[in-house]
């Protein structure tokens, strides 16, 4: 009786103990078992909270400076250029149009678990479309249902971008600038904190988002500075000889990059520091296209993640595509109608 009693004592003052570290922003760590006394979590769950700490064990916790409230994806589609003014074909060798529909539902999952982690931040998907069938737009509003978020579909005017964009562009050029330009246009009068461009050939895991999120929290905190994040880790970096860094993200690796292709996710600071370079994009095609992006890195750091979260389902031989180190066949197969 007097064992019982002496337990049930230990027990309480171990409630108050844990209690009191709680309202202090301590962590107890059990080491014999494994779990956080405090969160109430196994050292391997996801114990870092959004918008207030980031926990990396053996590491400690990062308190966050600036909490990402919204957040608006704005994918950019186009179900009819199979590989912009060439004549390859891709990965599985398939129609566009299944680039799109699967990049899209993988999009999708990714959002729907990130909104489910998340309950405080505000989740926003818009579909900006050029020259889809409207078969094609069709079946793109019927995937968007699926979606657990506000979402939106826009068809591209490219008339009125005649007076806007430079001629002697082929329509495929054309298209793909006009439609970055709408997608510039509703970032920078959304209200959004963090805005993802997407083009719609990235196979995403589902895990994409909510790793990206909570990296760029981190990383705005440590870095004191806007950033850029990549969802892949592309492999013709890898042929440049460059000096990077590696960081500890939430469950993925970091590398600090110079160069990316254009679906990227970054403030809306940054986008409004750097419109008017970003809308030379819209405007005239001067190789390489993405240079007014890597210009940015220079003064706001970009990251890739490694291994990838999202592949860019290129050609086979293409050094701009497939990343290292992921099954790529398996996350095409989990995506299929």
């Amino acid at each position: 009786m007097k064992k019982i009693k002496n337990t049930q004592k230990t027990n309480f003052f171990k409630k108050i103990f844990i209690k009191f570290c709680r309202l202090l922003g301590y962590e107890i760590i059990d080491q014999s078992n494994f779990r956080s006394t405090t969160l109430n979590k196994d050292l391997n769950e996801t114990l870092s909270i959004q918008g207030k700490k980031s926990v990396t064990i053996p590491l400690g916790q990062i308190d966050i400076k600036n909490k990402i409230n919204s957040l608006k994806i704005i994918i950019r589609t186009c179900t009819s250029e199979l590989i912009m003014d060439q004549n390859k074909r891709r990965i599985f060798d398939v129609e566009k149009n299944e680039y799109t529909f699967r990049t899209l539902r993988s999009l999708i999952k990714s959002i729907n678990k990130a909104s489910l982690e998340f309950k405080n931040i505000k989740f926003d998907l818009i579909v900006t479309d050029t020259n889809s069938s409207k078969e094609d737009i069709d079946k793109i509003q019927k995937i968007l249902g699926q979606s657990n978020i506000e979402n939106k579909f826009k068809s591209v005017d490219l008339q009125g971008f005649k007076d806007k964009i430079k001629p002697g562009y082929s329509n495929a050029k054309f298209s793909n600038m006009a439609n970055f330009y709408t997608s510039l246009i509703i970032a920078k009068e959304g209200s959004a904190d963090i805005v993802y461009f997407v083009e719609d050939d990235y196979l995403h895991s589902e895990d994409a988002i909510t790793e990206m999120i909570f990296a760029y929290e981190k990383f705005n905190t440590i870095f004191s500075n806007d950033l850029v994040l990549l969802p892949s880790d592309y492999p013709y970096l890898y042929a440049k000889d460059e000096v990077t860094k590696i960081y500890l993200g939430e469950k993925y690796h970091w590398r600090l990059v110079s160069e990316s292709l254009v679906t990227f996710m970054t403030s809306k600071r940054v986008i409004e520091k750097n419109y008017n370079s970003l809308e030379k994009m819209g405007i005239e095609w001067i190789d390489p296209w993405e240079k007014p992006l890597h210009d940015i890195y220079k003064s706001n750091p970009c990251l890739s993640p490694v291994p990838s979260l999202a592949v860019h389902c290129a050609n086979i031989n293409s050094i701009f595509g497939l990343s290292p180190f992921v099954n790529l066949k398996k996350l095409w197969e989990k995506n299929k109608d």
